[in-house]
């Protein structure tokens, strides 16, 4: 029997931590089958106990006593230190922080390296991410805005791929009763553009057409405190339940009992990064629910507009105010556009993902790949995300 061939996947996010990068590492462990994989990642708190019960075999890094810039710094060196143990056959960078060393490896031991992109992280590190696009063999964009995004950084000549985040697909969508007229928003109360703030605003418009309605809120975060403030000042803080984290059952079940799920994030100030995909569009549309998402980032690719949700001005809330007012008043156009969000839901289910991703990392591995890394020019279409 052939031996599989060796990945290393970098990443300093991985489960148990939350995240939305942690999730795709995570499933991408779990489902790349053709390679032997191994993942090496930072320490984190239940990690012991979520490695004991899952397959993916992983190698921790336990620098919690020093800052985050040092904990990065001593995982890029540890990951040589894998590599000449592990002897991989190809590395997978799931963050730009993670470049350096699958730059150095790739150098080491002559094999290629294949780079994960987001969004936020290419604004947040500019520099970074256009050595990483460049240096890799290939670079994976989550969305055709995210592929975007890593060429504005300086990375025009970089081999990208578009493959979206993946959903994971319940056996059983049966909704729920729920006893008031619902929106639910899925987010970590922690950067302004996912737009709590324009929701609370959308809320009082809301209440006037439907006066039941309520907004379930999940997730937490440092911007709580002045979003319950706001809503107070907004006179709609008994329509709201902010429940902040909950498990995934909890999600689940809120997944279930809602109407509508409502995130219209926007860009941020300077209208770099913001929403590379939004996973939560799926999760929804997986439960057979519709959606409102900002019209701009990665939801341009998550949602199709009038199809599985509404596409509206993210700093609207008259906008986004009525797109919910029409979905919780119409139930039959919300029934059908969850009804094709739940379609495109299976088409986006992680191991339709995953076999992209892992039919990307064999065709570097077959024997016609180009040797060389760097300065490539793009392979295919940029907007393959649908």
């Amino acid at each position: 029997m052939t031996a599989r061939p060796r990945l290393l996947i970098l990443t300093p996010d991985y489960p148990p931590a939350p995240g939305g990068i942690q999730l795709v590492s995570e499933r991408l462990a779990a489902g790349i089958e053709r390679l032997q994989t191994r993942v090496l990642t930072l320490a984190t708190p239940g990690a012991a106990e979520f490695d004991g019960a899952h397959a993916a075999a992983v190698h921790r890094v336990d620098l919690a006593r020093l800052p985050h810039a040092g904990r990065l710094a001593l995982l890029n060196a540890s990951a040589m230190r894998e590599a000449l143990r592990f002897r991989p056959h190809l590395t997978l960078s799931m963050h730009i922080v993670a470049s350096p060393a699958a730059a150095a490896i790739s150098r080491s031991l002559g094999v290629p390296f294949v780079q994960y992109f987001h969004a936020e992280e290419i604004g947040a590190r500019p520099r970074l991410a256009a050595f990483a696009a460049l240096h890799a063999r290939e670079a994976i964009a989550v969305s055709g805005y995210t592929a975007g995004l890593v060429r504005a950084a300086g990375a025009a000549g970089a081999r990208i791929t578009v493959i979206p985040n993946g959903v994971d697909v319940p056996v059983d969508a049966t909704p729920e009763p729920v006893d008031r007229p619902t929106f639910l928003t899925v987010a970590r109360i922690q950067e302004r553009y996912k737009g709590h703030d324009v929701l609370v605003r959308a809320l009082a418009l809301v209440r006037a057409q439907v006066p039941q309605v309520q907004w379930v809120v999940l997730g937490d975060g440092s911007l709580r405190p002045g979003l319950e403030a706001l809503a107070r000042s907004y006179g709609v803080d008994g329509s709201i339940r902010f429940l902040g984290s909950v498990s995934d059952e909890q999600r689940n079940s809120w997944l279930r009992r809602t109407h509508v799920l409502a995130m219209p994030s926007r860009l941020p100030a300077g209208g770099f990064a913001g929403e590379g995909f939004g996973i939560a569009y799926l999760e929804a549309g997986a439960y057979g629910k519709p959606v409102v998402a900002g019209n701009v980032g990665g939801a341009l690719d998550a949602v199709i507009d009038g199809v599985t949700g509404m596409l509206v001005d993210p700093l609207d809330e008259l906008a986004v105010a009525e797109a919910i007012t029409t979905l919780l008043l119409d139930p039959e156009l919300a029934g059908r556009l969850g009804a094709a969000g739940r379609v495109r839901a299976r088409e986006h289910a992680w191991p339709v993902i995953v076999e992209r991703v892992q039919s990307v990392l064999l065709e570097l591995l077959a024997p016609s790949a180009p040797a060389s890394t760097g300065g490539r020019p793009h392979r295919g279409p940029a907007r393959d995300a649908a």
